[in-house]
């Protein structure tokens, strides 16, 4: 393994998370350190090397046709130690560690961790906060619940739940909306970061988000609901968002018609190891609860 101390290891790591995810952003995403740090390894470790890994072009950093092939052996010698390291966790099948949206986890699935601790009292969980892609094979994740189309590339993604989005509000504000067109009238309050649109409700009515009035705006969909539960405008929201408020009467949907956007959420998993009882048993636990969710 002499060839092995030309380069270091974390310079290694920087590469074939930049190979892997085919940016700079989100390796430096799943490492944890700054974009400019991974540029800096990149740059560093190709100089040991003496090769070009990558090339820039006008879509960004591209690997060349040998970086293609060192890149392909690197992640599968990362695979390697991964799963090395991973045989001294004597504790692995005790701890299931999910990542999962901030909002997904405050708003649906934390209030809901107690009847799974009940159930299974012999796995605890660890959740990992975030929306950045997963790689169950290069982390320690073992499942991972994502919105989106569903074809991420290198895992398996198991269909969970459509989500469908509608308007919700305090009992107050709804007793003035008495058909769709009365939203063009009221207080709007939007999520900055959604990638939803009102248009998706609003266009089968023949109506358009331009003719929206005013109202505050929120870069978190949790705030942008507690403003909702405070009276303080419409939200757009969908099932895993507003249902316990909705359940609890702070809020209402004043319309029964929802809306199907093209995202939905995802179960992701490894594409190349067997799943675990503990991931499977969470898998099931979670089918439980969407079950009981919709037939309350």
């Amino acid at each position: 393994m002499k060839n092995l101390h030309r380069v270091h290891l974390n310079g290694l790591r920087a590469l074939e998370a930049v190979g892997r995810l085919g940016s700079l952003r989100m390796a430096a995403e799943e490492l944890g350190v700054s974009i400019g740090a991974v540029s800096q390894q990149v740059i560093k470790t190709q100089a040991q090397l003496g090769a070009a890994i990558f090339e820039r072009t006008g879509r960004g950093v591209t690997a060349t046709p040998l970086g293609r092939q060192f890149l392909d052996r690197l992640t599968i010698g990362f695979q390697t130690l991964d799963a090395a390291v991973a045989m001294t966790r004597h504790d692995s099948d005790a701890v299931l560690t999910i990542s999962v949206a901030p909002v997904f986890a405050s708003k649906w699935l934390v209030p809901r961790l107690a009847r799974y601790a009940k159930a299974h009292p012999e796995t605890k969980l660890r959740l990992d906060a975030s929306i950045g892609l997963v790689n169950p094979d290069s982390s320690d994740i073992d499942l991972a619940i994502r919105v989106g189309e569903g074809n991420w590339p290198g895992v398996k993604a198991e269909f969970f739940l459509a989500q469908e989005v509608f308007p919700v509000c305090v009992p107050a504000l709804a007793e003035t909306l008495k058909t769709p067109a009365d939203i063009l009238k009221a207080p709007i309050l939007r999520d900055a970061n959604s990638n939803i649109d009102w248009n998706v409700w609003l266009r089968p009515f023949g109506l358009d988000q331009a003719d929206l009035a005013e109202g505050d705006s929120f870069t978190d969909a949790a705030l942008c609901l507690d403003a909702a539960i405070a009276g303080q405008g419409v939200m757009l929201a969908w099932h895993t968002l507003a249902h316990d408020a909705l359940a609890a009467g702070r809020l209402v949907a004043p319309f029964k018609e929802r809306a199907r956007t093209r995202h939905s959420y995802w179960l992701i998993t490894s594409a190349n190891r067997p799943e675990p009882a503990k991931v499977r048993g969470f898998k099931a636990w979670l089918r439980t609860e969407l079950d009981a969710m919709f037939n309350e």
